[in-house]
């Protein structure tokens, strides 16, 4: 397939293809914590996020939500949509953890009345600060319409994801999701994988997660593994 490199993520690289309105994700096997200040190369992580993300994204469009996935084109490539970014990152809260423990002095853990959801301006140059809706719709970044769409569709997938990770003895502390558009809809794109949420064995509430890496708790990729054999049931 030919491809040309548009864009070179910390995570992943997106190339064109032959068709113009799809692209190719590549999967790296680059890990990075606060935001890019620490880069490793370790082999077989991109494989493990590839797989991750196409279980879990396959998982939500059965449950009824439209994502940009068309299938896998390898271990770790994946052919999708294009679509237009929307430039905001959507983090749903379910417990009290990282930066939101820290900034409100609050109990590592604790869960919330309600699931909890904030924007992220996505700026890797200006470190992806807190933005709000009236910011939101004010820079033209999303219309007040677009804004509840979003919130709807985060709240229905943090539901679903609930669910599937539960049954996996797994709690899903948090997450961040992006969407895009495309035919006048908006759709999931992205990816879903412990590099943008956080999972908590619900026994040993041991992190599963890219926590791992950035506190050198343990290794990266197998623990990768231990949520991917657990998502394919191979601990049930």
């Amino acid at each position: 397939m030919e491809k040309q490199l548009l864009y070179s993520g910390k995570a992943k690289d997106v190339f064109a293809t032959t068709n113009d309105s799809e692209l190719l994700i590549d999967y790296k096997d680059q890990a990075t914590a606060f935001n890019g200040k620490v880069k490793e190369e370790i082999p077989g992580k991109g494989k493990l996020n590839c797989q991750i993300s196409s279980y879990i994204f396959d998982y939500l469009i059965e449950n009824g939500i439209k994502t940009h996935l068309l299938k896998n084109v390898s271990d770790h490539e994946q052919l999708v949509r294009k679509t237009q970014l929307i430039p905001i990152e959507v983090v749903l809260r379910n417990k009290i953890a990282g930066s939101f423990a820290k900034k409100f002095g609050l109990k590592l853990g604790q869960e919330l009345t309600q699931p909890l959801i904030e924007f992220y301006y996505k700026s890797d140059e200006l470190g992806d600060p807190f933005i709000n809706d009236d910011q939101i719709v004010s820079l033209d970044i999303a219309t007040e319409a677009e804004l509840t769409f979003i919130r709807e569709q985060t709240r229905q997938i943090n539901q679903l994801l609930l669910a599937l990770f539960n049954q996996d003895q797994l709690d899903l502390v948090d997450f961040k999701l992006e969407f895009g558009r495309v035919d006048n809809e908006i759709i999931l794109i992205d990816e879903f994988s412990p590099d943008n949420c956080r999972l908590w064995d619900q026994t040993s509430h041991q992190s599963l997660d890219k926590d791992v890496f950035r506190k050198k708790e343990a290794d990266l990729v197998v623990t990768y593994q231990k949520v991917l054999n657990r998502l394919k049931g191979a601990q049930k």
